[in-house]
């Protein structure tokens, strides 16, 4: 006999265990579904063991520069197996955390691949045996994995993705990373720092091609000041593979193909849906490149049906599937959520300097039809940013020149994926850069740039 509930959350990823938690908080019966590890790539192969790693690469680096703080460090280097270590360490903390807060909050763990086989019906394949349950409503949070192309598929020897990368069996000498998203960008930065002769290779023109023009162009800077080698509108046509060896890469660049050696390969070229093997065909469930078609609450038209996080397309973010997780259990209680704006959720890119973003890049700004402010301040001009030693950097803010409203702001430099936040709260608000200016940032802060950013917009900069 099926086991009833009110909630199947199948995916216990940071959108599916938030949506069960929330569900469980407004008093609903609810089971969720993992065939892998609660807390989902995020907590186990994702965001948290690669801040991990960066961290201790972002502290290797400092030791390196003792001397500028007066300091002494002899001897430094670094224990790869030892740092790894750490890294899942903290996954698994935080993994087995997960498995803490669903007992708190009586929720159901069934540990399985999960198939709907009807409406309001999942049979899920255990260990023992399949198990069936049902509920009017079942929320899909099945995330995404990395995508692999023609050619450049990942063997975990010499070609890696993002999971080979976080346990690596060797520190690669000579590295290639293939595509310069967040994915790409934080594993070369990693490497680089610790020592790897590091190329990354962009098909766009130019890289973290989501980002801000400008800001780009100022991390390509850094990082070619770091060491990186970075080639833009160019492809990687074909690995041929030297087991014991490396790889030799055939690259596409203006027309011309160049052939150059590495000992490692990254893959970093983008995600696809895990949409497979659940049921959705079946069901008349719409699927467009792997993520499934969904309404601004995540409704896929199915009743009692409904897709969020990676499943459920652009951004591919987890506090983007955790908001959308919380929205959808309240939905299902009958309360009356507002629907999740993308334009206004954070993306952070954590390598060195951090990149961090909201809204609308200056270029979208004017392809919508917007008259726009810009403001800008360097880090050079911040107090803490030169005490810190950390004086790279820029904050740009973009302004509706008609009302006044904050269209975009775009940061690369220290910490600033803690501070761009702030503009987050402000986009919620409905701020004006007249509650912006009038605002009161405390001295001495990081946080002083964004006032500055916005009061160069209207030509009042302070500092610079």
């Amino acid at each position: 006999m099926a086991a009833a509930y009110d909630v199947i959350v199948i995916g216990a990823g940071p959108g599916g265990y938030v949506a069960a938690i929330r569900a469980a908080q407004l008093g609903l019966k609810v089971v969720i579904v993992e065939r892998e590890h609660l807390g989902g790539i995020c907590l186990n192969w994702g965001c948290i063991p690669t801040k991990a790693l960066l961290r201790s690469a972002e502290v290797f680096h400092l030791m390196h520069r003792a001397k500028e703080f007066g300091l002494k460090a002899d001897g430094i280097g670094y224990d790869l197996p030892a740092v790894v270590a750490r890294s899942r360490g903290v996954a698994k903390q935080l993994s087995s955390g997960i498995g803490h807060l669903m007992k708190k909050n009586k929720i159901a763990v069934v540990m399985g691949q999960a198939t709907v086989t009807a409406k309001g019906k999942v049979t899920v394949k255990t260990d023992k045996g399949n198990e069936d349950l049902t509920a009017p409503h079942i929320i899909l949070a099945t995330g995404a994995r990395a995508r692999e192309l023609p050619g450049l598929e990942a063997d975990g020897d010499l070609v890696w993705t993002y999971k080979h990368a976080l346990q690596p069996k060797r520190m690669p000498k000579k590295l290639l990373v293939i595509g310069s998203g967040a994915i790409g960008i934080e594993f070369a930065s990693f490497f680089n720092t610790l020592g790897a002769d590091t190329t990354v290779v962009e098909v766009m023109d130019r890289i973290l091609p989501v980002e801000d023009a400008e800001i780009s162009a100022f991390a390509k800077k850094q990082f070619v000041k770091q060491g990186m080698k970075i080639l833009e509108k160019a492809g990687v046509k074909k690995l041929d593979r030297k087991p014991g060896v490396g790889v030799t890469a055939h690259i596409e660049m203006g027309g011309k193909v160049e052939t150059h050696d590495f000992d490692t390969v990254i893959s970093a070229v983008g995600i696809v849906g895990n949409v497979e093997n659940l049921g959705l065909e079946a069901l008349g469930v719409k699927i467009d490149r792997t993520h499934v078609i969904t309404d601004e609450y995540c409704r896929t038209g199915i009743d009692g049906l409904y897709a969020i996080g990676d499943i459920a397309g652009a951004p591919w973010l987890a506090h983007k599937a955790s908001h959308e997780g919380v929205m959808v259990a309240e939905l299902i209680a009958g309360k009356h959520p507002h629907p999740i704006k993308p334009n206004s959720i954070a993306g952070c890119t954590y390598c060195h300097p951090q990149v961090a973003s909201v809204g609308l890049t200056e270029a979208k700004a004017k392809e919508a039809g917007y008259d726009i402010k810009v403001g800008r301040f360097p880090f050079i001009g911040n107090g803490k940013a030169i005490a810190l030693g950390e004086s790279e950097g820029m904050i740009k803010t973009i302004f509706d020149a008609k009302t006044g409203e904050l269209l975009g702001a775009h940061m690369i430099g220290a910490e600033v994926t803690e501070l761009i936040q702030g503009y987050v709260v402000g986009r919620s608000l409905e701020t004006t850069e007249e509650d912006l200016i009038n605002t009161v940032f405390p001295h001495p802060t990081l946080s002083e740039m964004m006032h500055e950013a916005v009061l160069d917009a209207y030509g009042r900069a302070l500092h610079f």
